[in-house]
């Protein structure tokens, strides 16, 4: 007998515990550079949008990061500990690396874009761990993980908050940043185990990929995916900015208390992911996604015509589309999962991700195009990010009514 299939009746719950802590703390890296993007800025005398790039070379970097795992495997010749404590220290030291020695973009991208790469060999390892240590209450410990996600990605806020407090310049915040990665590393290393129902990874076969895509419920699934990814980061790249210029206008919270608000905001989410995790089987994926991305996508349009307005009014309405906008992220993974063809879902996934990584830079550049500054600069900015979740909604509806639609969440649609 393995030493998986040994496993006392809590194991799974720890190891819940064990994979969550450790993708919370791999995952600060990525927002780090965005939490200090006004310094940056500054410092380097670039705009907003050169200061965007700076997370959009993360995303590419993942993306890039996930393609190359997936292609080659990697996770059936590398144990899952070892490599997502491997990604981890990658992510970890380029972190380091931008804070201590870049100078400029061009110095700056490529180490963005290796932590991004870390980054990808941590959180979907992760996942496909979590996967051989979860039958039952599956969709709780994927909304657990993915609030792990979202608290990590929100931390950095919380470190520039401190940083303010004690006169940190943006390079000591973003170094900060690079501690809780290595922490990450040592605990997969001493603690991350496979399953007892663990499976060998899917690599990406584009055969594969496409005979699943070659699927009507396939694709609505992905079309709401990528509505859902049109709006997610682009949010989180650009409300803590909308946070400071909108509270600096009120005048109700001082400068210094901006990150903690947008910490707050991003923070949130990960409420709307427990929940919907729990929910999700129970409610059915189109019913939980439609939802979600209603209330995010009026969210969305109303915080954008609130700018300016008191504290109160403005940080209540953020906090409703920080828990709602990242609530449904794991429910189309999911849906694709159970309506692929047999062997194919795998391959269809890493696609998935990859396109859907791909289009967060589109929106994330282009509010910055936008230029927004105003109550009418963004509410214009705002209501674009509106048009994902407007697009997923019909999507999703449009799958609840196809009759392969009672292959997810147990016929609940």
């Amino acid at each position: 007998m393995t030493e998986a299939r040994v496993v006392a009746p809590g194991d799974r719950w720890r190891q819940l515990a064990v994979l969550a802590s450790t993708v919370l703390l791999a995952l600060v890296p990525w927002f780090s550079a965005a939490a200090v993007a006004p310094l940056i800025a500054d410092e380097w005398a670039i705009g907003a949008v050169e200061t965007v790039l700076l997370t959009v070379s993360v995303q590419l970097g993942f993306v890039v990061g996930a393609l190359v795992v997936a292609f080659s495997g990697a996770a059936d010749v590398i144990s899952a500990r070892r490599l997502i404590a491997g990604g981890a220290l990658l992510a970890a030291v380029a972190n380091a690396a931008f804070a201590l020695l870049a100078t400029d973009l061009a110095t700056a991208l490529p180490l963005r874009a290796l932590s991004g790469a870390g980054i990808a060999a941590v959180y979907p390892v992760a996942m496909k761990v979590l996967s051989g240590w979860f039958a039952s209450s599956r969709g709780l410990a994927v909304g657990v993980l993915i609030g792990a996600i979202t608290l990590g990605s929100a931390m950095p806020h919380l470190f520039r908050a401190l940083g303010a407090l004690a006169g940190l310049d943006w390079r000591m915040v973003v170094l900060a940043a690079t501690l809780p990665c290595l922490a990450a590393a040592v605990i997969a290393v001493l603690a991350v185990r496979e399953g007892p129902m663990a499976t060998p990874a899917s690599r990406l076969s584009l055969r594969m990929a496409r005979a699943a895509l070659g699927e009507r419920s396939v694709q609505l699934a992905n079309l709401g995916y990528l509505g859902h990814m049109w709006e997610l980061y682009a949010m989180w790249t650009w409300v803590p900015v909308f946070v400071a210029a909108s509270l600096a206008a009120s005048g109700d919270v001082p400068a210094a208390g901006a990150s903690g608000v947008a910490f707050l905001v991003v923070a949130s989410g990960a409420i709307g992911c427990v929940g919907a995790g729990a929910l999700a089987d129970r409610m059915g994926r189109t019913t939980l996604t439609i939802a979600a991305m209603a209330l995010s996508g009026s969210s969305a349009i109303v915080a954008g015509f609130l700018f300016g307005a008191p504290a109160a009014i403005v940080i209540t309405v953020l906090v409703l589309w920080g828990i709602t906008v990242v609530a449904d992220s794991a429910q189309f993974s999911t849906a694709v999962s159970e309506l692929a063809p047999p062997g194919t879902a795998g391959s269809a996934l890493a696609l998935q991700t990859a396109a859907g990584f791909l289009l967060t830079g589109v929106t994330m550049v282009g509010i910055g195009l936008l230029d927004p500054g105003s109550r009418e600069g963004w509410s214009l900015a705002f209501g674009v990010l509106a048009i994902g979740p407007l697009v997923g909604i019909a999507a999703m509806a449009r799958l609840r009514g196809r009759p392969e639609a009672v292959r997810m969440a147990g016929g609940r649609r």
